[in-house]
Protein backbone atom coordinates (compact mmCIF):
# COMPACT_ATOMS: atom_id res chain seq x y z
CA UNK A 1 0.00 0.00 0.00
CA UNK A 2 2.83 2.45 0.83
CA UNK A 3 4.49 1.60 -2.73
CA UNK A 4 1.16 2.31 -4.72
CA UNK A 5 0.60 5.22 -2.24
CA UNK A 6 4.13 6.96 -3.47
CA UNK A 7 3.48 6.25 -6.96
CA UNK A 8 0.01 7.71 -6.70
CA UNK A 9 1.19 10.72 -5.02
CA UNK A 10 4.09 10.75 -7.84
CA UNK A 11 1.78 11.52 -10.57
CA UNK A 12 -0.68 13.77 -8.46
CA UNK A 13 2.54 16.29 -8.15
CA UNK A 14 3.46 15.67 -11.77
CA UNK A 15 -0.30 16.74 -12.59
CA UNK A 16 -0.04 19.37 -9.86
CA UNK A 17 2.91 20.71 -11.24
CA UNK A 18 1.04 22.03 -14.13
CA UNK A 19 -1.50 23.53 -11.73
CA UNK A 20 -4.12 21.34 -13.11
CA UNK A 21 -5.41 20.32 -9.70
CA UNK A 22 -6.55 23.36 -7.25
CA UNK A 23 -5.71 22.87 -3.70
CA UNK A 24 -3.14 20.54 -4.59
CA UNK A 25 -0.68 21.53 -2.11
CA UNK A 26 -3.24 21.70 0.77
CA UNK A 27 -4.33 18.44 0.11
CA UNK A 28 -0.63 16.93 0.63
CA UNK A 29 -0.46 18.83 3.42
CA UNK A 30 -3.30 17.06 5.10
CA UNK A 31 -3.08 13.93 3.91
CA UNK A 32 0.78 13.60 5.41
CA UNK A 33 -0.76 15.27 8.10
CA UNK A 34 -2.48 11.82 9.06
CA UNK A 35 0.35 9.44 8.68
CA UNK A 36 1.37 7.87 11.91
CA UNK A 37 4.62 8.47 12.24
CA UNK A 38 7.44 6.29 13.97
CA UNK A 39 11.14 5.34 13.99
CA UNK A 40 10.34 1.58 13.48
CA UNK A 41 13.60 0.42 11.87
CA UNK A 42 16.53 1.50 14.74
CA UNK A 43 19.28 0.01 14.82
CA UNK A 44 18.71 -1.69 11.23
CA UNK A 45 18.29 1.64 9.27
CA UNK A 46 20.35 2.66 6.59
CA UNK A 47 23.02 5.73 7.71
CA UNK A 48 21.52 9.07 8.48
CA UNK A 49 22.25 12.42 7.93
CA UNK A 50 19.59 14.52 9.60
CA UNK A 51 18.07 17.74 8.04
CA UNK A 52 14.37 18.88 7.25
CA UNK A 53 14.79 17.96 3.73
CA UNK A 54 17.56 16.41 1.57
CA UNK A 55 17.60 15.41 -2.10
CA UNK A 56 16.91 11.53 -2.25
CA UNK A 57 19.99 9.68 -4.52
CA UNK A 58 20.97 6.60 -4.98
CA UNK A 59 19.47 3.14 -4.68
CA UNK A 60 16.72 2.91 -1.44
CA UNK A 61 14.90 -0.09 -0.06
CA UNK A 62 11.66 0.13 1.75
CA UNK A 63 10.12 -2.49 4.14
CA UNK A 64 6.68 -3.07 3.61
CA UNK A 65 4.87 -5.35 6.48
CA UNK A 66 1.17 -6.44 6.43
CA UNK A 67 -0.05 -7.66 9.64
CA UNK A 68 -3.74 -9.05 10.10
CA UNK A 69 -5.10 -8.91 14.24
CA UNK A 70 -8.30 -9.92 14.16
CA UNK A 71 -10.98 -8.49 16.68
CA UNK A 72 -11.27 -11.37 19.54
CA UNK A 73 -7.88 -12.83 18.40
CA UNK A 74 -6.57 -14.91 21.36
CA UNK A 75 -4.33 -12.19 23.65
CA UNK A 76 -1.93 -15.23 24.30
CA UNK A 77 -1.18 -15.67 20.87
CA UNK A 78 1.91 -13.75 18.97
CA UNK A 79 1.47 -11.12 16.11
CA UNK A 80 3.38 -12.22 12.88
CA UNK A 81 3.72 -10.22 9.85
CA UNK A 82 1.61 -12.21 7.16
CA UNK A 83 3.17 -10.13 4.38
CA UNK A 84 6.73 -9.31 4.15
CA UNK A 85 7.59 -6.95 1.09
CA UNK A 86 11.12 -5.29 0.00
CA UNK A 87 10.64 -2.32 -2.51
CA UNK A 88 13.92 -1.65 -4.68
CA UNK A 89 13.93 1.57 -6.16
CA UNK A 90 17.38 1.52 -8.37
CA UNK A 91 19.39 4.60 -8.64
CA UNK A 92 17.87 6.36 -11.47
CA UNK A 93 14.17 5.85 -10.00
CA UNK A 94 12.36 4.66 -12.83
CA UNK A 95 10.86 1.81 -11.26
CA UNK A 96 10.45 0.17 -8.58
CA UNK A 97 10.51 -3.48 -7.50
CA UNK A 98 8.24 -5.91 -5.30
CA UNK A 99 10.07 -8.84 -3.62
CA UNK A 100 8.46 -10.90 -1.38
CA UNK A 101 9.60 -13.17 1.19
CA UNK A 102 6.75 -16.09 2.18
CA UNK A 103 6.08 -16.04 5.71
CA UNK A 104 7.15 -19.74 6.13
CA UNK A 105 10.56 -19.02 5.06
CA UNK A 106 13.02 -20.97 7.99
CA UNK A 107 15.64 -18.82 9.06
CA UNK A 108 17.73 -17.64 11.94
CA UNK A 109 16.98 -14.93 13.45
CA UNK A 110 19.59 -13.45 15.49
CA UNK A 111 19.11 -13.00 19.63
CA UNK A 112 17.22 -9.75 20.76
CA UNK A 113 16.42 -7.87 23.40
CA UNK A 114 13.26 -5.04 23.44
CA UNK A 115 14.03 -4.20 27.34
CA UNK A 116 11.23 -6.40 28.63
CA UNK A 117 11.26 -9.75 26.81
CA UNK A 118 14.90 -11.15 26.04
CA UNK A 119 14.42 -13.63 22.81
CA UNK A 120 17.36 -15.77 22.62
CA UNK A 121 17.69 -16.15 18.98
CA UNK A 122 16.74 -19.89 17.31
CA UNK A 123 15.94 -20.85 13.74
CA UNK A 124 12.04 -20.12 13.29
CA UNK A 125 9.74 -19.20 10.36
CA UNK A 126 10.83 -15.73 9.20
CA UNK A 127 7.28 -14.08 10.56
CA UNK A 128 8.24 -15.05 13.98
CA UNK A 129 11.05 -12.42 13.92
CA UNK A 130 8.00 -10.01 13.82
CA UNK A 131 6.45 -11.73 16.35
CA UNK A 132 9.26 -11.66 18.92
CA UNK A 133 10.97 -8.11 18.62
CA UNK A 134 7.80 -6.89 20.34
CA UNK A 135 7.01 -9.97 22.69
CA UNK A 136 5.54 -8.62 25.95
CA UNK A 137 5.07 -4.73 24.57
CA UNK A 138 1.95 -3.34 23.38
CA UNK A 139 1.32 -0.06 20.97
CA UNK A 140 3.96 2.10 19.65
CA UNK A 141 6.24 0.41 21.45
CA UNK A 142 5.64 -3.67 20.22
CA UNK A 143 5.56 -1.82 16.80
CA UNK A 144 9.16 -0.44 16.72
CA UNK A 145 10.93 -3.36 18.06
CA UNK A 146 9.08 -5.66 15.69
CA UNK A 147 9.94 -3.88 12.99
CA UNK A 148 13.70 -3.92 14.04
CA UNK A 149 14.01 -7.04 14.61
CA UNK A 150 12.77 -8.16 11.45
CA UNK A 151 14.83 -5.90 9.35
CA UNK A 152 17.89 -7.09 11.81
CA UNK A 153 16.76 -10.79 10.42
CA UNK A 154 16.91 -9.47 7.15
CA UNK A 155 20.33 -7.80 7.19
CA UNK A 156 22.30 -10.88 9.16
CA UNK A 157 20.38 -13.10 6.39
CA UNK A 158 21.20 -10.66 2.63
CA UNK A 159 22.71 -7.85 3.77
CA UNK A 160 20.45 -5.57 3.24
CA UNK A 161 19.52 -2.15 4.98
CA UNK A 162 16.30 -0.06 4.55
CA UNK A 163 15.67 3.64 4.41
CA UNK A 164 12.10 3.59 4.90
CA UNK A 165 9.60 0.93 6.39
CA UNK A 166 5.28 1.09 6.53
CA UNK A 167 3.30 -1.44 8.16
CA UNK A 168 -0.53 -1.42 7.57
CA UNK A 169 -2.95 -3.48 9.33
CA UNK A 170 -5.68 -5.46 6.86
CA UNK A 171 -8.55 -3.80 9.06
CA UNK A 172 -7.17 -0.86 7.12
CA UNK A 173 -7.85 -2.20 3.57
CA UNK A 174 -11.77 -2.73 4.78
CA UNK A 175 -12.34 1.23 5.28
CA UNK A 176 -10.28 2.29 2.24
CA UNK A 177 -12.45 0.42 0.51
CA UNK A 178 -15.72 1.58 2.29
CA UNK A 179 -14.28 4.81 1.79
CA UNK A 180 -14.07 4.25 -2.02
CA UNK A 181 -17.58 2.57 -2.16
CA UNK A 182 -16.18 -0.80 -2.91
CA UNK A 183 -13.50 -2.01 -5.45
CA UNK A 184 -13.82 -4.06 -8.73
CA UNK A 185 -11.79 -7.28 -8.47
CA UNK A 186 -10.97 -9.97 -11.01
CA UNK A 187 -10.96 -13.37 -9.06
CA UNK A 188 -7.96 -15.33 -10.87
CA UNK A 189 -9.18 -18.93 -8.78
CA UNK A 190 -12.08 -20.26 -7.20
CA UNK A 191 -11.41 -19.25 -3.47
CA UNK A 192 -13.53 -20.03 -0.31
CA UNK A 193 -13.45 -18.48 3.01
CA UNK A 194 -12.03 -19.88 6.06
CA UNK A 195 -13.83 -17.32 7.72
CA UNK A 196 -17.11 -16.52 6.62
CA UNK A 197 -19.43 -18.74 5.85
CA UNK A 198 -23.53 -19.28 5.72
CA UNK A 199 -25.81 -21.29 7.75
CA UNK A 200 -30.00 -21.88 7.85
CA UNK A 201 -29.10 -18.66 5.46
CA UNK A 202 -27.51 -16.75 8.26
CA UNK A 203 -24.20 -15.55 8.06
CA UNK A 204 -21.65 -17.45 11.17
CA UNK A 205 -17.45 -17.22 11.32
CA UNK A 206 -15.76 -19.27 11.22
CA UNK A 207 -17.26 -21.16 8.53
CA UNK A 208 -14.50 -24.39 9.26
CA UNK A 209 -13.24 -25.57 11.91
CA UNK A 210 -10.14 -24.34 12.88
CA UNK A 211 -6.91 -25.71 15.31
CA UNK A 212 -5.75 -23.26 17.92
CA UNK A 213 -3.19 -21.82 15.32
CA UNK A 214 -6.05 -20.52 12.87
CA UNK A 215 -5.18 -23.29 9.89
CA UNK A 216 -7.96 -25.92 8.88
CA UNK A 217 -9.55 -28.31 11.08
CA UNK A 218 -12.51 -29.45 9.01
CA UNK A 219 -15.72 -28.68 7.80
CA UNK A 220 -18.65 -27.65 10.15
CA UNK A 221 -21.62 -29.47 9.83
CA UNK A 222 -24.46 -27.50 7.83
CA UNK A 223 -21.97 -24.62 7.29
CA UNK A 224 -21.25 -23.39 3.87
CA UNK A 225 -17.97 -20.97 2.93
CA UNK A 226 -18.29 -18.08 1.62
CA UNK A 227 -17.24 -18.40 -2.14
CA UNK A 228 -15.40 -16.21 -4.44
CA UNK A 229 -15.63 -17.59 -8.17
CA UNK A 230 -13.56 -17.06 -10.94
CA UNK A 231 -14.70 -13.92 -13.01
CA UNK A 232 -14.70 -9.65 -12.15
CA UNK A 233 -17.19 -8.20 -10.45
CA UNK A 234 -17.56 -5.52 -7.73
CA UNK A 235 -16.51 -6.67 -4.38
CA UNK A 236 -18.20 -4.62 -0.94
CA UNK A 237 -15.52 -3.67 1.58
CA UNK A 238 -15.98 -6.83 3.79
CA UNK A 239 -15.82 -8.97 0.99
CA UNK A 240 -12.32 -7.89 -0.24
CA UNK A 241 -10.89 -7.73 3.00
CA UNK A 242 -12.19 -11.24 3.47
CA UNK A 243 -10.96 -12.43 -0.17
CA UNK A 244 -7.81 -10.98 0.36
CA UNK A 245 -6.97 -13.16 3.57
CA UNK A 246 -7.78 -16.24 2.04
CA UNK A 247 -4.63 -18.80 1.67
CA UNK A 248 -6.55 -22.38 2.65
CA UNK A 249 -9.30 -22.64 0.23
CA UNK A 250 -7.79 -21.91 -2.59
CA UNK A 251 -8.53 -23.59 -5.82
CA UNK A 252 -4.93 -23.94 -6.81
CA UNK A 253 -3.54 -25.13 -4.32
CA UNK A 254 -1.13 -22.15 -3.75
CA UNK A 255 -1.15 -21.06 -0.06
CA UNK A 256 0.43 -17.86 0.53
CA UNK A 257 1.96 -17.45 -3.00
CA UNK A 258 -1.89 -17.25 -3.96
CA UNK A 259 -2.48 -14.44 -1.23
CA UNK A 260 0.15 -12.37 -1.87
CA UNK A 261 -0.74 -12.58 -6.00
CA UNK A 262 -4.62 -11.48 -4.71
CA UNK A 263 -3.26 -8.85 -1.99
CA UNK A 264 -1.22 -7.49 -4.99
CA UNK A 265 -4.68 -7.26 -7.36
CA UNK A 266 -6.59 -5.77 -4.51
CA UNK A 267 -3.88 -3.22 -4.16
CA UNK A 268 -3.73 -2.31 -7.60
CA UNK A 269 -7.64 -2.56 -7.69
CA UNK A 270 -7.57 0.07 -4.90
CA UNK A 271 -5.21 2.32 -6.50
CA UNK A 272 -6.46 2.31 -9.87
CA UNK A 273 -9.25 4.16 -7.96
CA UNK A 274 -7.62 6.41 -6.28
CA UNK A 275 -5.64 7.43 -9.60
CA UNK A 276 -8.94 7.99 -11.59
CA UNK A 277 -9.68 11.48 -12.73
CA UNK A 278 -12.95 11.34 -10.35
CA UNK A 279 -10.64 11.22 -7.41
CA UNK A 280 -7.67 12.84 -8.45
CA UNK A 281 -9.27 15.90 -9.41
CA UNK A 282 -11.50 16.25 -6.50
CA UNK A 283 -9.79 17.70 -3.57
CA UNK A 284 -12.14 16.81 -0.71
CA UNK A 285 -12.32 13.51 -2.01
CA UNK A 286 -8.46 13.07 -2.52
CA UNK A 287 -8.20 14.12 1.36
CA UNK A 288 -10.72 11.57 2.46
CA UNK A 289 -9.12 8.82 1.16
CA UNK A 290 -5.88 9.45 1.65
CA UNK A 291 -6.54 10.09 5.59
CA UNK A 292 -8.01 7.09 5.89
CA UNK A 293 -5.40 5.42 4.09
CA UNK A 294 -3.14 7.51 6.69
CA UNK A 295 -5.03 5.92 9.64
CA UNK A 296 -4.77 2.70 8.66
CA UNK A 297 -0.83 2.67 8.61
CA UNK A 298 2.78 3.62 10.60
CA UNK A 299 5.77 4.52 8.89
CA UNK A 300 9.13 5.45 9.23
CA UNK A 301 10.09 7.67 6.72
CA UNK A 302 14.16 7.78 7.63
CA UNK A 303 15.96 10.68 7.31
CA UNK A 304 13.82 12.21 4.69
CA UNK A 305 10.56 13.93 4.54
CA UNK A 306 7.40 12.56 2.79
CA UNK A 307 7.78 15.28 0.18
CA UNK A 308 10.74 14.20 -0.72
CA UNK A 309 9.80 10.43 -1.39
CA UNK A 310 6.83 11.79 -3.01
CA UNK A 311 9.30 13.90 -5.21
CA UNK A 312 11.93 11.16 -6.13
CA UNK A 313 8.69 8.98 -6.99
CA UNK A 314 7.40 10.70 -9.34
CA UNK A 315 9.03 9.31 -12.44
CA UNK A 316 7.61 5.86 -11.48
CA UNK A 317 4.56 5.19 -13.08
CA UNK A 318 1.58 2.84 -11.78
CA UNK A 319 2.97 0.03 -14.55
CA UNK A 320 6.62 0.54 -13.77
CA UNK A 321 5.72 -1.13 -10.17
CA UNK A 322 7.21 -4.83 -10.73
CA UNK A 323 5.76 -7.51 -9.03
CA UNK A 324 8.57 -10.38 -8.53
CA UNK A 325 7.66 -14.29 -7.99
CA UNK A 326 10.11 -15.53 -5.05
CA UNK A 327 10.76 -19.11 -5.76
CA UNK A 328 8.90 -18.53 -9.09
CA UNK A 329 5.65 -18.75 -7.32
CA UNK A 330 6.01 -21.95 -5.88
CA UNK A 331 6.42 -23.43 -2.13
CA UNK A 332 9.77 -24.96 -1.87
CA UNK A 333 9.62 -27.14 1.08
CA UNK A 334 12.46 -27.25 3.61
CA UNK A 335 13.18 -31.20 3.35
CA UNK A 336 12.28 -33.01 6.58
CA UNK A 337 9.59 -30.76 7.70
CA UNK A 338 7.06 -29.42 5.20
CA UNK A 339 5.89 -26.78 7.35
CA UNK A 340 8.60 -24.74 6.45
CA UNK A 341 9.93 -23.17 2.91
CA UNK A 342 13.36 -22.83 1.95
CA UNK A 343 14.26 -19.78 -0.94
CA UNK A 344 15.75 -21.64 -3.39
CA UNK A 345 19.12 -20.51 -5.52
CA UNK A 346 17.51 -18.22 -7.93
CA UNK A 347 15.61 -16.15 -5.03
CA UNK A 348 18.61 -16.11 -3.08
CA UNK A 349 20.29 -14.25 -6.51
CA UNK A 350 17.16 -12.26 -6.71
CA UNK A 351 17.68 -10.72 -3.15
CA UNK A 352 21.67 -10.40 -4.40
CA UNK A 353 20.52 -8.15 -7.34
CA UNK A 354 18.36 -5.70 -4.68
CA UNK A 355 21.66 -5.40 -2.77
CA UNK A 356 23.72 -5.04 -5.92
CA UNK A 357 21.40 -2.56 -7.71
CA UNK A 358 21.28 -4.84 -10.34
CA UNK A 359 17.62 -6.02 -10.46
CA UNK A 360 16.86 -5.05 -14.17
CA UNK A 361 19.39 -7.38 -15.44
CA UNK A 362 18.06 -9.89 -12.86
CA UNK A 363 14.25 -9.17 -14.65
CA UNK A 364 16.02 -9.60 -18.51
CA UNK A 365 17.53 -13.22 -17.71
CA UNK A 366 14.30 -14.45 -15.39
CA UNK A 367 11.31 -12.58 -17.35
CA UNK A 368 8.87 -15.11 -16.29
CA UNK A 369 9.19 -14.47 -12.52
CA UNK A 370 7.80 -11.05 -13.06
CA UNK A 371 4.37 -11.47 -11.45
CA UNK A 372 0.85 -11.02 -13.00
CA UNK A 373 -1.49 -8.19 -11.00
CA UNK A 374 -4.43 -7.96 -13.25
Amino acid sequence: MWARLLIVFGAVLAIGSGGTIAGFHIVLAEATKSFGKQDLLGKAAGATTGGKHASITGAKNILLIGVDSRPGQNADLLIRSDTIIIMHIPADHTEGYLVSIPRDTKVHIPAYDNGKHKYPGGNEKINAAFAHGGEQLTGDTARQHSVELLALTLKDLYGLTFDAAAIVDFTGFQKVVGVLGGVDMCVDEDTKSIHIGYKNGKQVSPSVRLHSDGTVAGPLPGVTPKDYPVGCYHMKDWEALDFVRQRDLLKNQDTDYGRQRHQQQFLKAIFKEIASKDVLTNPGKLSGVLNTIGQAMTIDQGKFSIQDWLFAMKGIGADDLITLKTNDGHFNPVPGDLSYEALNATSLQMLQSVKDDTMAEFVNLHPDWVASST
